[in-house]
This record gives structure tokens, C-alpha cells and sequence, in this order.
């Protein structure tokens, strides 16, 4: 069917909850497939006309649109003031999105604060420019995995962080593995690319691109020219600067292949992980790494308008390990370890602590609810490394604060009867603190996670050539998504037959459910039987309470 059959005139009477995105994602990732083939066949000038296809087209516009009026800054609008809250303004969005005639409005630039204390700044676009840069995206995200560094992890579909740590594990884990390694940041990486060489070098429409780049910013008021950088913030911005530094691993693997050496083959053991603008070089030497590699980079980065950050850019031993992405990773006998980074570690119970102090007077059942969530999520990103002792360490530190909340409530009360009133036994353990909730004629019991009780699971990595876009890798990211649903569903197999049952859709919204979408188990009465379906949390809230049109 031809991408542009969905903007029929039919479809200017109808309505934003009257389109098919079963549809509109179809033919969207058949143009992307269409799109990753001429890539690889060298046909430049069809990739263009497919592009141009596809931002053209009614699906891509849609999509564009529902990713920016569904996702986290929904909710916050641009210099103009506008936000797309109802049906109808998300549905005449859609055939707002022209390229002719389209000038982005000003950047509106707010500051948050960095782990090291500095700010960081960020440019909110406007909803519409939001929906142009999302639409143009769709277009350039084929190419850019299909140019990408083999080990480049950040920002990239079906990518993260535990791909990058199991990279970093495989290459340093072994007798045989390098010795030094090279860790490298860039100084303001979003803030000072090239725009030159961005417009010369991202396939992409330029004349789009070039309105972006140049749209400038406001800041209190007062308007400020961009002559440099991609602004953090904007959806293409990270896809613009994965691009600008692809490109090192190939030099690398050029320069520094393996040989054969009267007879023997050698390995210069130089190889590169990267997420974002953090990155990892390993070497078998520190005088490559010194005199060899860092000049290269120096030389590669200063064409793109880039500079390596002298306060984070060192060359660190085995031995003496180095943080990254979170963890510390380091040999210790000759084992390497990848565990919570102590920094990092600190950093969570600071805000535990926090929800703790914060909700000193807050009943038992509130404070548990608040803080599942984050000993959840924290530990289920660590979990992949060697991380036993500290979850187990994260566990007492914890108990002792909710030991000084229950203490601090109850004064007056002796020890024991605080112990009892708060602390219970609980599978096979004692001093669990959890609350006892009367449901009608039962009792559900509400415990406060421990981290100790999340299982290690190594994580299986990506294979590095994997093209989320390329029809030829469609049945290995069918299996990873099963796989990872399997883990989410925490080997439950009765739920993974309802997934497959519902073909992987929640038959709310037709979308797929995987384990990055928040859903649960709901249950419907048909025909006088219970039926039980996955569905996706946003949807079932969406029935229960629907927004104005």
C-alpha cells in the first residue's frame, strides 16, 4: 500500500482516536525497511526519495505527534505556550507539520543540575517543532544505524547501558585482555558541534537542519544566537550527535588490526565502547593510549568543532579500575568485578533518604509505596553486575533509617512494641517491614522490597551489527523481544502465553507491549467467564478516565 494512501481526504473529517496506528506503524517501518536497503546498496539518491516519502506521509506525521503529546515533556510547552492536551489539537497538528513555510520558533533554555554539582543547560522546542524534529527523525534513524559504530550504545534503538558494561566485561574480563584503558569524555559535547559540519555531513534535509540549528535561544527574556551545538533537549538532538562521532571505531579497527607476526598472530587488543559522549579505549599499552590514540582523537574531534574534557579524560590500569555508565569496574586477582559504582551507591541512599525525612508523619502503607518504585527500578539496572554485597549493604542502611523513622514516631513507646508494630516476619525472614491491609474478609500483605532479593542476571548483549530497521534482522529482535518479556514477566509463563495470545497488542490500543512499556494483568467478563489481558497502564487509565476533546 503506498504511504500516502492514509492521507486521504476522508482523513481530514476524521478524528485523532479514528486513525489505525497498527496502520500508520506499518507503513512507516516498511518505508524505514525500504530506506535501510538503498543505505546498503549505495543508492543515495533513493534514500533521499524515500525520506522525502516518508516525511510526507500522513502515518509518519501521526506517529511524530503521538510521540510528543505521549512522552515525559507532554506536559511542558515551549517560548510559545502551547501544549497539544486534547484529540482535536493532536489531530490538526498532524497537517500543521509543512515543510514549506516551516520556521522553528526560539529555543526556550532552562539549567538542571549535573551529578558533579555543575548545570547543564537544555533548549525546549515548541510542541510543533518537538512533532518536525520527531517526523525528520523517523527519516534519518535508519541511516544512522546503518552508519553507526558497532559499539556505540547510547541513544539507539533496542540499546542500553547493559549492553555497553557486558561489551566492556567481554573485552577485560579474560587473562589475555588489555591492561590500560583510555576514559574519555567530551568537553560540552552537545554545545560545541561543528554546525558546518553537520549540515555537510548528516544525510538529512538540510534546509530543515539548518532552521534548527540556527533557531537560537531565550533566556530571560532576551534572545541569544546558536552558532555552534545541537541543544540538549530537542528528540533529534542525540541522533545528530551519536553521528557526529561515529566514525572513531573504524579508525581504530583500521590502524590497529591484528597480524601475523613471524608466524604468530598479534592482537593490538585497542578496542573502543561507547555511550554517548562517554567512552571507553582499551590498550595493551599506556604509551599507545598516550602518544597514539589520544592525538587521534584530539584530531578526529577537533574537525567536528569538539575537544576532550581534561578533567575526565584519563588512562586508568586494570587494577586501579574506573568508573563507567555507573559502575566500577575492576580486577581484582585477576577476576574482574563490575559493581555498583560507590558514588553511585551513596547518591541512591541520599534520596531514600530523602522520600524517609520527608515523609516523617505519612502512614506505613504511603512510605512503602514510595520508595518500591526506586529500590525497584535502582537495583534492576545493577543487577547485571556483581552487586550481591551491595544490594545487601543498600538493604541495612535502609533498615536503619526506617529503623530512626519508626523510633522518632513513637517516643514514648518501648522498643519492642515499636519492633512489632512495624517490623514482622515474612517469608522464611524476620524484620520485614511491611503493613498488614484489611480487604474485606482477607488481608493483603504490602512488604517493602529488598534489593537483596533481586536476582544477578548476566545480561545478554545486543549482537553489535543488529539493525533494528533492516528486515534481514526482524526474527533475532522477535526472539529479544520474547526473551525480554520473559524476564520482566519473571518467568511466569501463563502471562507470555496471554502476550502471545493478544499477538504481543494491548487490545485497548493495538500497540505492542514489551517490557519497557508499563502494563499489568486486567481482567474482563465475557460470556459469564473471567478473561485476564495484558494491557498497557496508560490505556486502562485512559477508559477509566478519558480526557476532553
Amino acid at each position: 500500500m503506498n504511504a500516502n494512501k492514509a492521507c486521504a481526504v476522508s482523513d481530514l473529517r476524521g478524528t485523532w482516536k479514528s486513525i489505525d496506528w497498527t496502520k500508520c506503524e506499518a507503513q512507516v517501518k516498511k518505508l524505514q525497511e525500504r530506506i535501510v536497503k538503498a543505505g546498503k546498496e549505495g543508492k543515495s539518491g533513493k534514500v533521499k526519495a524515500l525520506q522525502w516519502t516518508l516525511t510526507h506521509s500522513f502515518a509518519a506525521k501521526a506517529i511524530a505527534v503521538k510521540r510528543v503529546t505521549t512522552n515525559k515533556g507532554k506536559k511542558t510547552p515551549g517560548v510559545d505556550g502551547v501544549l497539544w492536551s486534547t484529540d482535536k489539537a493532536k489531530y490538526e497538528a498532524i497537517f500543521s507539520l509543512k515543510r514549506k513555510g516551516y520556521h522553528p520558533m526560539p529555543l526556550c533554555r532552562v539549567f538542571i543540575k549535573k551529578s558533579n554539582g555543575k548545570l547543564r543547560p537544555l533548549g525546549i522546542p515548541t510542541m510543533k517543532d518537538r512533532a518536525m524534529q520527531a517526523l525528520y527523525l523517523l527519516a534519518l534513524d535508519p541511516i544512522a544505524e546503518l552508519t553507526a559504530d558497532g559499539h556505540s550504545y547510547g541513544f539507539r534503538k533496542e540499546r542500553c547501558c547493559q549492553d555497553a558494561i557486558q561489551q566492556c566485561h567481554t573485552l577485560l574480563s579474560h587473562d589475555y585482555s588489555p591492561k590500560w584503558v583510555l576514559e574519555g569524555d567530551i568537553k560540552g559535547c552537545f554545545d560545541h558541534i561543528s554546525h558546518d559540519w553537520m549540515l555537510k555531513h548528516i544525510p538529512t534535509d538540510k534546509e530543515i537542519l539548518r532552521k534548527w540549528l540556527k533557531c537560537g535561544v531565550i533566556f530571560n527574556g532576551e534572545f541569544y544566537k546558536t552558532e555552534e551545538g545541537t541543544m540538549q533537549g530537542g528528540i533529534i538532538s542525540p541522533t545528530l550527535a551519536n553521528m557526529t562521532l561515529d566514525g572513531i571505531q573504524t579508525i581504530l579497527d583500521q590502524k590497529y588490526l591484528r597480524r601475523s607476526i613471524n608466524g604468530k598472530l598479534y592482537s593490538p587488543k585497542v578496542n573502543m565502547v561507547r555511550y554517548a559522549d562517554d567512552f571507553i579505549i582499551t590498550s595493551e599499552s599506556r604509551e599507545v593510549l598516550e602518544t597514539e590514540i589520544k592525538p587521534m582523537l584530539v584530531d578526529f574531534l577537533a574537525e567536528r568543532g569538539l575537544e576532550l574534557s581534561q578533567e575526565k579524560t584519563v588512562i586508568t590500569h586494570i587494577d586501579d579500575g574506573f568508573d563507567f555508565l555507573g559502575f566500577n569496574i575492576r580486577k581484582y586477582n585477576g577476576v574482574l568485578l563490575t559493581q555498583p559504582a560507590k558514588k553511585c551507591v551513596k547518591k541512591f541512599m541520599e534520596g531514600i533518604r530523602s522520600v524517609i525525612d520527608s515523609n516523617k508523619s505519612c502512614r506505613q502503607e504511603s512510605l512503602i509505596r514510595l520508595l518500591n518504585p526506586k529500590i525497584t527500578g535502582w537495583t534492576n539496572y545493577y543487577r547485571c553486575g556483581a552487586s550481591s554485597k551491595t544490594f545487601q549493604k543498600v538493604d541495612h542502611m535502609i533498615f536503619q533509617k526506617l529503623w530512626q523513622w519508626a523510633k522518632r514516631r513513637h517516643p514514648k513507646k518501648g522498643l519492642h512494641w515499636i519492633a512489632d508494630r512495624y517490623f514482622h516476619h515474612y517469608k522464611m525472614r524476620n524484620w520485614r517491614f511491611l503493613v498488614e491491609i484489611p480487604r474485606g474478609d482477607k488481608i493483603d500483605i504490602l512488604p517493602l522490597k529488598l534489593a537483596s532479593d533481586t536476582k544477578i542476571l548476566r545480561h545478554k548483549k545486543i549482537i553489535s551489527k543488529a539493525n533494528p530497521y533492516d528486515a534481514e534482522w526482524k526474527s533475532y529482535f522477535e526472539e529479544r523481544m520474547t526473551y525480554k518479556m520473559l524476564l520482566s514477566l519473571k518467568g511466569r509463563k501463563s502471562l507470555l502465553y496471554l502476550w502471545n495470545r493478544q499477538n504481543r497488542c494491548c487490545p485497548l490500543c493495538g500497540q505492542q507491549i514489551t517490557a519497557e512499556t508499563p502494563w499489568n494483568v486486567r481482567e474482563k467478563t465475557e460470556n459469564g467467564d473471567t478473561v485476564r489481558y495484558l494491557v498497557h497502564d496508560s490505556c486502562y487509565r485512559a477508559v477509566r478516565f478519558p480526557s476532553g476533546i
